[in-house]
C-alpha cells in the first residue's frame, strides 16, 4: 500500500508538537502534491531479492559466512556498427573525463583504426567492446569489486539496464551520446562532484583523484535511489531522511569503531519500527564477559538494570534486556533485515553525539532523536495516526510496527560529498577505504566479472554497546 503526501504532512504536525522541529512542517509542505507522490512512489525491490543472499540473520548459514558466488567474466554483446555510430562513440569516449573516467580505458586508438578501415567485423568487435566497457563503468562503477572494502550494497542497475539493451537502443536511435548520458546517477551530490572536478586545476592531482573515486562510489549504488529514503554517510556521522533528493531531516549518528566492528556498506529496506525494544544480549557478553552468571547470581541487580536471565537445559544462559530508558537500544529500533545484523537504533548514551568523531559502536548505527525518526517512519510507512504513534512511543511496552510501505536505507561511505549544510566537503577516511579505490584508478582498468558485492566474511555485529 502506498501513502499519499497527506500522511507526510501529518508527521510534520506530530513532530512539530512533540519534538519541536517547526521548520520540518514547512519543508515537507514544499514537497510534491499527492498526485505526483502517488504516481512515483511504488515500493522498491528489496535489495535482498536482487542479491540472492539471506534476507535476515536467521537465514544466514553462520555468523561468519561468505556469500557463495561463482565469479565469471562478463560476456559483452557484439552488434553491427555503422561508421556514424562508431564515430559518435569515439567522440563520447574522448570527452568522458568530465564523468571522472579515463578515455584510454576504452581503447580509442583501436576504435579509431577500425573506423579508418570502414565497416567490418573488426569494427563491430572493437566498437561493441568499447561501448560495453564504457557502459559498465558509467552504470556500475569503474572500481573492481575486490577494491570495494566491506561493500555489500548490490546495485540493481545492470538488471534494469542491461548492456545489450543499451547498445541496441543506441544503435537503433543513432544516439550513442544520449544513451550514455542517461546512465549518470541522479543524486545531486554526483552533479556537485562533477562540477568540482571540472573546476579543479590539473595541478591539484590528489583532489581530482579523490573526486573521481567518490563520483565512482555513487555509481556503485542504484542510479535512482527512490523518492523517500534514509541515507547515512558513515565518515560524516550523519543520517538523512530524504524526499526527492532533498534533506527533510538530519540526525547525528554514532557508527562502528575501526577494525572488526567497522560499519559495512549496505542497501536495505525498512521492514518495521520497534518502540521500546528488548535486547537479546550476545553470547560474547553473556558468557564471554560473565553477564549471564551475574544476572542469575544477583537478581536484584538484574532487575535494577532490566536484565532477565534464563538457563536452558544444556546449561546455556540467555539474557534479554527489557524495555526501558537504560536499554542498550534505547527507546526505538528500525528493523532492516540483513545478514550483518546491522540496524538503526536509539541509545541511552546520548553524550557520544557531542563528539566530533563518533565511531564508538560495534557496527550498528546509533541515531540522534531516534524516537522522532521512529514515529515519522510509523506514520509514513504504516499509515499510523500521529496520536497513536506518540502513545506507543511513550507506553514503555515493546511494540513492533510493521511497514505497509517500505523505505530504502543506504549506508554509504563517501570521503568527499555535500555535507548536511549543502557544502561540498572532505571527510576523514576513518576506515582507510579510500586507498584501494585510489589504487584501482591509478592502475589499468580491470575487466568486469559477475561478482556483485564484497566476498569478505559477513560478520554479524548485533551488539549496540
Amino acid at each position: 500500500m502506498r501513502m499519499g503526501i497527506g500522511a507526510f504532512t501529518m508527521s510534520a504536525t506530530l513532530l512539530a508538537t512533540l519534538a519541536g522541529p517547526a521548520a520540518l512542517a514547512q519543508q515537507i509542505k514544499a514537497q510534491p502534491t499527492s498526485e505526483e507522490w502517488e504516481a512515483d512512489t511504488a515500493a522498491p525491490i528489496p535489495p535482498a531479492a536482487v542479491r540472492g543472499l539471506p534476507a535476515s540473520p536467521q537465514d544466514s548459514p553462520s555468523a561468519h559466512s561468505t556469500p557463495v558466488v561463482q565469479t565469471l567474466p562478463v560476456l559483452e554483446p557484439v552488434m553491427s556498427w555503422s561508421l556514424g555510430d562508431a564515430r559518435a562513440l569515439l567522440a563520447t569516449i574522448q570527452n568522458i573525463k568530465s564523468e571522472g573516467l579515463f578515455a584510454k580505458d576504452y581503447q580509442p586508438e583501436a576504435l579509431k583504426a577500425a573506423i579508418a578501415q570502414g565497416p567490418s567485423d573488426q569494427l563491430d568487435q572493437v566498437a561493441s567492446r568499447s561501448f560495453s566497457w564504457l557502459v559498465e563503468d558509467l552504470r556500475d562503477g569503474r572500481t573492481p569489486m575486490t577494491s570495494r572494502v566491506q561493500w555489500f550494497a548490490v546495485d540493481p542497475d545492470q538488471d534494469l539496464m542491461p548492456t545489450a539493451q543499451l547498445m541496441a537502443q543506441a544503435l537503433s536511435e543513432h544516439d550513442v551520446a544520449g544513451v550514455v548520458a542517461k546512465l549518470a546517477p541522479t543524486h545531486p551530490d554526483y552533479a556537485a562532484l562533477k562540477q568540482d572536478l571540472a573546476a579543479t586545476p590539473e595541478a591539484q592531482a590528489a583532489r581530482k583523484s579523490l573526486i573521481r573515486v567518490n563520483m565512482d562510489r555513487w555509481r556503485w549504488l542504484a542510479r535512482d535511489l527512490g523518492d523517500v529514503y534514509l541515507m547515512t554517510n558513515v565518515p560524516e556521522f550523519q543520517l538523512r531522511l530524504t524526499v526527492r533528493n532533498k534533506n527533510i531531516r538530519t540526525y547525528k549518528t554514532v557508527v562502528g569503531k575501526p577494525g572488526r566492528t567497522a560499519t559495512p556498506q549496505l542497501a536495505e529496506t525498512v521492514s518495521a519500527v520497534v518502540f521500546n525494544p528488548t535486547w537479546t544480549v550476545p553470547q560474547s557478553i553473556v558468557k564471554g564477559e560473565g553477564l549471564g552468571a551475574k544476572v542469575l547470581g544477583n537478581p536484584g541487580w538484574a532487575r535494577a538494570n532490566g536484565y532477565k536471565g534464563t538457563q536452558l537445559a544444556d546449561g546455556m544462559i540467555t539474557v534479554v534486556q527489557q524495555p526501558g530508558k537504560n536499554n542498550a537500544l534505547g527507546m526505538m529500533k528500525i528493523d532492516m533485515p540483513n545478514p550483518h545484523a546491522i540496524y538503526l537504533h536509539d541509545t541511552p548514551a546520548k553524550q557520544f553525539f557531542n563528539s566530533e568523531v563518533r565511531a564508538f559502536s560495534h557496527g550498528c548505527i546509533r541515531t540522534e532523536r531516534a524516537v522522532e525518526l521512529g514515529m515519522t517512519m510509523a506514520i509514513l510507512g504504516a499509515q499510523m495516526p500521529p496520536e497513536q504513534a506518540a502513545e506507543i512511543s511513550r507506553s514503555g511496552t515493546y511494540t513492533k510496527v510493521e511497514m505497509t510501505r517500505t523505505f530504502p536505507v543506504y549506508i554509504t561511505y563517501f570521503t568527499m560529498a555535500r555535507s548536511i549544510d549543502g557544502e561540498l566537503k572532505k571527510f576523514n577516511d576513518i576506515y582507510g577505504r579510500d586507498k584501494p579505490v585510489l589504487a584501482s584508478f591509478a592502475a589499468p582498468r580491470q575487466e568486469k566479472t559477475t561478482q556483485r558485492a564484497s566476498q569478505e566474511p559477513i560478520i554479524q555485529l548485533d551488539n549496540p554497546l
